[in-house]
């Protein structure tokens, strides 16, 4: 079902109060506003010493609303291009714009970059044998500094913490600057249609970036739907999206003596380790149960679907986090009581953020559907080719009986990413990376990986650095152009 974000009214608004940069109190000089710093970071010494009461606004009188109060918020910084979201999509167009040339800022939530790679210990990726450029790289990477399931796997099984260390030093090493525990909290889009400024929250408080582009890889398109870009969510009137899952690392188990149950030992490990569950009373929620060993006594396990959760409800993602997190610890526990190898598992940590697998996917200049999969889509402005296999999780626990799966009956060719599927159709400047480009519910099952994710944020990384440096806009560049003349 298609949305218009928070509606076009608040872009309206914005419109409405657009003032030198495009927000009304956005300034790049002077003293900000009560309750706002001087400058990033820096309180002002009157509130800090508790002389002066600031307001942030007041409640309606039917104390039904709160009226946010008008503030300056002081412009923290500019830069060529800015990327929202650090995770594989946001790591990769950071990289690949900052080594194009431009001067690249990467805001990211999580205390860490990789996003469900790190954060989300995913400790797997799919889709990536067959791409070059950024996403070769880091497979080489994961595979020289990883363990020896790294090496064996060519890197697609990688150790969180090595993912962590990595990303980071190449993105310093490149000159990204890098904003962490920062949240993409409002946009403005201005007279001409175009992403001017990006707001943020963090512990420096309300800050404002400008930027010559902008580049959405949050995963679920929350700077495109700010801006007021449209949105596919979910298949059907519902909207129902496919589930959320929980990670986890686990320790105390001895990998050769439950090499039948190791993921990478064998097609048949998934069946095994649910037959295994299931004679020991354990129901997991996921029903294709995967263990994968990482290193020395350390695995990692996927067991876990919270459904009807909606990506940006925060108060349903909190209450599947819970939840996800206790079911992990009561399968360890019952796993434990087996006896047996198993006498001694842990739980060494869970995930910091539930494994999303679908939220927003921006209305872009092209959209990817069902049929172009069906077909092998070859596109002259092709970024990539995708080959993941067409994967809907069941939408609940009754299975899939409730998803037309005829979809699948030909199986799946591989296909190419349109360049114009990165470039939202609503508004100027803005490219999208990741799960939340241009496609139907069919394609996202396939493109939604990261191994794709990379791939598209390298492509969207070199459109936005080289726009700028050819003078268009993103939605102006020919792809298989550009392509030819880098080559």
């Amino acid at each position: 079902m298609m949305h218009d974000s928070k509606s076009r009214s608040r872009r309206h608004f914005l419109a409405a109060t657009t003032a030198g940069l495009g927000i009304a109190g956005i300034t790049r000089h002077g003293k900000a506003a009560e309750g706002a710093s001087t400058q990033a970071g820096v309180p002002d010494p009157d509130i800090a010493r508790g002389e002066v009461r600031s307001t942030n606004g007041e409640l309606s009188s039917d104390g039904q609303r709160f009226v946010e109060a008008t503030r300056e918020i002081p412009i923290a910084a500019h830069c060529d291009v800015l990327v929202c979201g650090g995770g594989p999509a946001g790591i990769a167009a950071a990289l690949a714009a900052a080594r194009a040339g431009a001067t690249v800022r990467l805001i990211e939530l999580a205390g860490c970059l990789g996003g469900v790679w790190t954060a989300g210990l995913l400790t797997k990726i799919l889709d990536s044998n067959n791409k070059t450029g950024i996403m070769a790289e880091l497979l080489k990477l994961f595979r020289e500094r990883g363990s020896s399931v790294a090496e064996q796997t060519g890197g697609t099984v990688y150790d969180p913490e090595i993912a962590k260390l990595v990303l980071e030093e190449l993105l310093v090493d490149a000159g990204v600057k890098i904003m962490l525990h920062t949240r993409v909290a409002g946009a403005v889009v201005n007279s001409q249609n175009r992403l001017s400024v990006v707001v943020t929250e963090s512990k420096s408080g309300r800050q404002a970036w400008t930027a010559e582009r902008f580049i959405d890889c949050t995963g679920d398109g929350d700077l495109a739907a700010q801006a007021g870009c449209q949105f596919d969510l979910g298949i059907g009137q519902d909207c129902q999206c496919q589930p959320m899952s929980m990670l986890a690392l686990l320790t105390g188990v001895d990998p050769e003596s439950i090499g039948e149950f190791i993921r990478e030992s064998g097609s048949g490990a998934k069946r095994n380790l649910l037959e295994l569950m299931e004679q020991s009373g354990i129901h997991p929620s996921y029903r294709a149960p995967t263990l994968r060993h990482l290193h020395s006594g350390i695995y990692s396990i996927m067991t876990n679907h919270e459904y009807g959760v909606s990506a940006f409800d925060n108060e349903a993602i909190s209450n599947a986090t819970i939840a996800s997190r206790r079911e992990i610890h009561q399968i360890v526990s019952g796993l434990r009581k087996i006896g047996g190898p198993w006498k001694n598992i842990a739980v060494v940590a869970t995930a910091e953020q539930i494994g999303v697998r679908e939220g927003r996917r921006i209305r872009g200049r092209y959209q990817i559907s069902s049929a172009d999969l069906a077909s092998g889509l070859r596109h002259e402005q092709a970024v990539c080719r995708a080959t993941f296999p067409i994967d809907v999780h069941a939408l609940s626990m009754a299975g899939d009986k409730e998803i037309d799966q005829s979809f699948k009956k030909d199986g799946l060719k591989p296909y190419d990413i349109p360049y114009p599927s990165l470039v939202a159709a609503d508004v100027d400047g803005l490219l999208l990376a990741g799960r939340c480009i241009s496609g139907d519910f069919i394609a996202h099952s396939s493109y939604r990986v990261t191994g794709n994710a990379v791939a598209t944020g390298e492509a969207a990384g070199v459109a936005a650095a080289r726009s700028i440096a050819m003078g268009v806009l993103p939605h102006e560049l020919q792809w298989n152009e550009l392509s030819r003349r880098d080559g």
